[in-house]
């Protein structure tokens, strides 16, 4: 009989452990990233902290190890289903912080990182956070990345326990909904065009090699630039992006092919979410080059009023439907995950070529008053993905803007035009990159 009730309870204990491992389904978007990841497109995004003195990685892996039991999206593996991909809470030690030893947005190798899909580096002075786009997005990753940082030096300047708990920033959402689904209005069109976009192509660096330029631009002189063409910040810097490839790629000359710059647009504001989850769509500023010689306030207006047509809650929420229709229609949700990876790389790979390249704000980041004296800027820099050989990523902090250009391209011509714009509109101009044109 007691043995009877020692197996029953073995039974049990199983049940339960099996019961303690979460699992969560991906967000609308996260659908496609595990479809067309590889070494090649690795899908992953990095942002990136210069502090003012140099890292101790003893105390960052600390700090990791402290906050990473708090973010349960960050503890999730990627996992494949019979129809879906899915997260399954992962069990394994936590991720060995390590000094940076490859270029940014280099493929997250999940066996070799205990399964956790995003990575810690740092270098001299600087943390890198480097995360594979199916767990999160921008505003994911900051949220993360601002609270290693706070626990980094608090344990590095005991001072700061003072003044400040050694706990979670109050006001942190951790929310994990899929806000896509569940702002999911039925009625929408179809929302995505296949036109051939100019294609940036030319030399490429040795296999492996990214080339990364970071332009230091102060806001204020950017206020004044922007508020001379009547446009915000982000218009008049995707504008005078647009204006470099005309320019620089293009020689100023007409070109059938339209000049299209792939712009993610943060939807929460828009729905009053927090999700820790992507939660964003992509719109992209379209320039048809159809004569020589644009000027570049020409250029700016044509690509403000392109974003202003489609920037709009009627046309996000259109946008945000569409893409949700098709993972509701039940017809594909009994369709086998083998064939959803078929269907959704031809459509990936018929669309790729829409966009010449894309340009992420992930907007103004402000730190609590006593941790600010302790970093110098931010940093955001993305991968490659099919058709786009050069990327923009823009960050600002402390009344600087950073904008960072991620290439595989030998030429430079694009972001040497970019800078000297800038330069040319009153715009003091700072730049630095990480070596690679240089070899």
């Amino acid at each position: 009989m007691k043995r009877k009730e020692k197996q029953s309870q073995k039974v049990n204990n199983n049940s339960k452990s099996r019961e303690r491992v979460k699992w969560d389904k991906l967000d609308n978007t996260a659908n496609l990233f595990p479809v067309i990841a590889s070494e090649n497109m690795s899908n992953v995004w990095r942002i990136s902290v210069s502090l003012k003195e140099e890292v101790d990685p003893v105390l960052l892996q600390e700090a990791l190890n402290r906050i990473l039991p708090r973010f349960s999206l960050f503890r999730m593996r990627l996992r494949k289903g019979i129809f879906w991909y899915y997260f399954e809470e992962n069990k394994n030690p936590f991720p060995d912080v390590a000094q940076e030893h490859s270029f940014p947005g280099a493929y997250i190798d999940r066996s070799r990182n205990r399964h956790y899909m995003f990575r810690v580096s740092y270098y001299q002075c600087r943390i890198n956070l480097e995360v594979f786009h199916a767990l999160t997005d921008g505003y994911g990753g900051i949220q993360f990345l601002k609270e290693l940082l706070y626990q980094y030096l608090r344990l590095k300047y005991p001072q700061l326990l003072q003044v400040e708990k050694d706990k979670l920033s109050g006001g942190l959402h951790l929310d994990q909904e899929d806000s896509y689904v569940n702002n999911f209005k039925k009625g929408h069109e179809k929302v995505y065009k296949s036109e051939e976009a100019v294609q940036l192509e030319g030399e490429k660096l040795p296999k492996g090699e990214l080339g990364v330029i970071h332009g230091y631009l102060p806001v204020p002189a950017l206020k004044a630039a922007a508020k001379r063409y009547d446009t915000t910040i982000n218009e008049f810097l995707v504008g005078v992006y647009t204006y470099a490839i005309y320019k620089g790629y293009l020689r100023g000359r007409k070109s059938r092919k339209p000049i299209s710059t792939c712009v993610p647009v943060n939807l929460r504001p828009y729905y009053d979410s927090y999700t820790m989850k992507n939660f964003f769509a992509m719109v992209s500023a379209v320039f048809h080059p159809e004569k020589e010689d644009y000027s570049l306030e020409e250029v700016l207006f044509i690509v403000k009023e392109s974003l202003h047509q489609q920037i709009t809650p009627e046309n996000l929420d259109n946008i945000m439907s569409y893409n949700v229709s098709n993972e509701k229609n039940w017809v594909l949700r009994s369709v086998p995950l083998f064939v959803k990876n078929i269907a959704m790389r031809g459509v990936y790979n018929a669309t790729a070529r829409a966009n010449s390249s894309t340009v992420t704000n992930i907007g103004n980041i402000v730190l609590r008053e006593p941790y600010r004296k302790y970093v110098e800027c931010f940093y955001c820099t993305i991968a490659m993905s099919r058709g786009q050989n050069i990327k923009g990523g823009i960050v600002s902090y402390n009344d600087v803007l950073t904008v960072t250009f991620s290439s595989v391209l030998e030429s430079t011509a694009v972001q040497s035009y970019f800078f000297k714009t800038l330069a040319k509109e009153g715009i003091p101009v700072a730049v630095e990159s990480n070596g690679v044109y240089y070899e």
